[in-house]
């Protein structure tokens, strides 16, 4: 089974955001749906958990890569800086 948990987080990996999401969503339509065993319920969680946590890492980098545009007195653009700078 640790052969296979391990080509599910590869699986998961190689995935871009809206694959992740859309995998997700379906991880949860199918627990909250009640039909699957014990076994394999435990097993989605799991696979649901790391899908959860790739698209919270693929949000961070996206949020990383913002930048705020920087306007001179004119209001005219005067150059970028990044999100995470703007308040400063």
């Amino acid at each position: 089974m640790v052969g296979r948990m391990e080509q599910g987080h590869a699986d998961i990996a190689a995935m871009n955001f809206e694959d992740a999401l859309r995998a997700l969503e379906d991880v949860v339509r199918r627990l909250e749906g009640g039909e699957v065993p014990l076994d394999d319920s435990i097993s989605l969680y799991e696979r649901g958990e790391a899908l959860r946590k790739h698209c919270q890492a693929r949000l961070d980098a996206a949020q990383a890569r913002i930048e705020k545009i920087v306007t001179g007195p004119d209001g005219a653009p005067t150059g970028t800086r990044p999100f995470d700078e703007a308040g400063r």
